[in-house]
This record gives structure tokens, sequence and C-alpha cells, in this order.
């Protein structure tokens, strides 16, 4: 008992800490707010006009950034279906199984029946050994959660919790309102910083007339230091913002970055590209008035997803790539693989295999020679 309640007392403890950069990230917020609103608009700011639209600018900003960031924060991982666990008789039958090669044709067996296409670098399937499941594409296992996370990109300590499937949106948009945010602070607040910092470096004599504008000592440190912290927070969040975009365009994770997904003819980067307009519609979903706000409306359930690869894979069935998953070898028995989502398979309508283009280009190339030889003759 008590090493058990050591431990929990230890996970009690790393828990806590977890909530440290949350909580400095809360503080910051907390303190911008404060120094914009009472210390620059309603006390530095005498012209009515300008102080109200920059208030009301600042707070639909303000709110859309503190949404997206709760949201980011507070939304679940989406984890495996229960599909892709194994069942009690398939854990025993793999425990007696010493041999790796007899437990990767129990693994196989069980795979054929799942829309499972990666693989790992040997070749082998994909098995989270915690979990007690088979890894859907895409998915990996995260040692801070300790869990297996759908589709997911990092574990991020900023919100103290895995990106994933279920909030990539979420934290795609806080990236960019809070980029928003810190800019239009920047841009507000850049002339009564000149106006300080220009005083700061002049006679005596001459300091009056230029702190006209900014009434006493406090207003002046936090309008200062203001400008300093939007300044270096929208640098830092303008590469972290143009990289995941980025990678949203190529339909790429951080994970699948540093490893390029490995599929059964090999290791490709772009396995999982479907063109710049899918890629963009798979996590920002098909209607357009909920992209800029902080709800779910990806495409797809997170635990397969569409790609022409698939046909390359010769452990699972052709397909045409506007039908749904192939159906399994034992769809005789009545049991068939888990069938692509009304959303995946939009995703796939008009999209060409590579192997059709390449055959296609093969044909013309065949073709253009042929009328070539004949002018010739």
């Amino acid at each position: 008992m008590a090493p058990s309640g050591s431990r929990n007392i230890k996970k009690g403890c790393w828990r806590v800490l977890y909530w440290i950069p949350v909580l400095f990230i809360a503080l910051v917020v907390a303190w911008s707010y404060y120094a914009y609103v009472l210390q620059l608009c309603i006390e530095s700011i005498e012209h009515t006009g300008e102080k109200v639209i920059y208030l009301l600018v600042y707070h639909v900003v303000f709110i859309m950034f503190v949404w997206a960031y709760w949201q980011t924060i507070f939304t679940r991982p989406m984890n495996p279906l229960k599909e892709f666990h194994l069942s009690y008789s398939d854990k025993e039958l793999l425990e007696r199984e010493d041999r790796g090669e007899s437990q990767q044709e129990i693994l196989r067996r069980i795979a054929r029946d799942l829309p499972i296409y990666t693989r790992t670098n040997s070749g082998a399937i994909r098995f989270c050994d915690r979990c007690q499941l088979l890894k859907p594409d895409r998915c990996h296992h995260c040692s801070v959660c300790n869990k297996c996370i759908l589709k997911m990109d990092h574990h991020c300590p900023w919100v103290n919790n895995c990106v994933g499937f279920s909030n990539y949106k979420f934290f795609m948009l806080f990236l960019a309102y809070s980029l928003l945010y810190c800019l239009f602070i920047t841009a507000t607040d850049l002339q009564y910083f000149i106006k300080f910092w220009l005083a700061g470096g002049r006679a005596h004599f001459r300091l009056r007339e230029y702190l006209n504008g900014l009434p006493d000592t406090q207003a002046k440190f936090h309008i200062l230091f203001l400008f300093f912290s939007a300044c270096m927070f929208s640098v830092s969040l303008a590469s972290l913002l143009t990289y995941h975009c980025w990678l949203v365009c190529r339909n790429r994770s951080t994970l699948e970055v540093v490893r390029a997904p490995v599929f059964r003819h090999g290791t490709d980067k772009s396995g999982f590209s479907l063109g710049f307009s899918k890629n963009f519609r798979q996590v920002f979903g098909d209607e357009v008035k909920y992209w800029p706000i902080p709800v779910f409306s990806g495409l797809g359930d997170g635990c397969s997803f569409p790609t022409c690869l698939v046909n390359l894979d010769p452990e699972q069935p052709s397909s045409s790539p506007t039908r749904s998953h192939p159906v399994s070898k034992s769809a005789a028995d009545g049991r068939q693989s888990k069938p692509l989502t009304e959303s995946q398979s939009r995703l796939l309508t008009s999209t060409i295999c590579w192997s059709e283009i390449d055959s296609a280009t093969d044909r013309k190339g065949a073709s253009n020679q042929g009328m070539t030889i004949e002018h010739e003759a």
C-alpha cells in the first residue's frame, strides 16, 4: 500500500507542475488586459472615439483568443475506438506466443478487418504494448498522457494537453487569435510607446512636453512593458503559426515531419496529402462559417484517413478511391472492415490515385512515341 500511495502522491505533484505553464500564460493575459484596458485606453487615451474603437476591437479579439485557448486546453484528446483494442481471447493468444513472428501473424490477422495501412520501419504492424491495441494510422502513444492519441501532433506544455485530431483546429485558431491579439496591441500601443521612449532620452526641460499624454509613472511602465511583451510574443507566434499552416497544407503532423509514415511499399512523407483544398477541409471542415469559430468541424473520425496509397498495400484488397474501405477476406463470414465516413468519402471524390496518374502518363507517352514513329516513317 505504501509504494502505491507514494506513486499516487508523485503523480499528483506532477499534475500540479504540468499546470504551471498554463498558469503563467493566464497571468500574462490577465496583466495585458489590465495594462491595455485600464492603463492605456481608460487612463492614457484622451480622445473618446479612439478609446471606444480600441476597446471594441480589443474585446472581440480577446474573447476569440480566450475561447480558442480554453477549447485547446479542455478538449479531451480522442483515443482509438474499441475495434482497435485486442479482445480477451486475442490477448491470451498473443501472450502464449513467444516468437515475434508468430505474434506478428496474429496481429496481421486482426489488422485485416481494420482500416490500417501504415507500418513500423521494419514493416511490422504498429502495436501499443501499454494500451494493448493496434494503432490506427497517424495514432501515437503519448508518454505524458499515457494514452494513444488519434492523429497526435505533439504534447504542448503551454496548454497541458495533447494536440491531436479532436483539438488541432482549436490549436490553430489559438495561434492565429493570439498572434492577432499581440499585433493589435503592438499597433495601437506604438504611438504611446514612442512618446514615452523619446521622452526618456530628452533633457529634463523637454520631458513634460512629451509626457502630456501619459498621466503617471505607473501607466508609462505598463505601456512600455506591454509593447515589448507583445512584440516578443508576436515573433514567436508568427513563426509557430507559419509552421503549422505549412503542416495543414501538406496534411502532415509534427511527428510525421520527424518520422515520415511507413506504408507497405515504403516510407512516404506525403502519403496522406490530398491537395491543398482537401487537406485544409480535413482540419477545418466543409462549412466556411465554422472556420473562424472554435467549434469542432473537421472531417472524419480520426481512426482512418483517406489516401490513394492504400491501393498499393498488397495485404488490403484494391478499391476505387471514391468507394469506402475495402471489404476484408473475411467478408464471406459476414464481417467487413470499417468503412470510411461520409466526410472522408467526400474528401476522396474527384481525387485521382497517383498510380492511375502514372499509368495515364505512360499511356500518353506511348501514344506520343507511336505518333512520332509514324511521322518519321
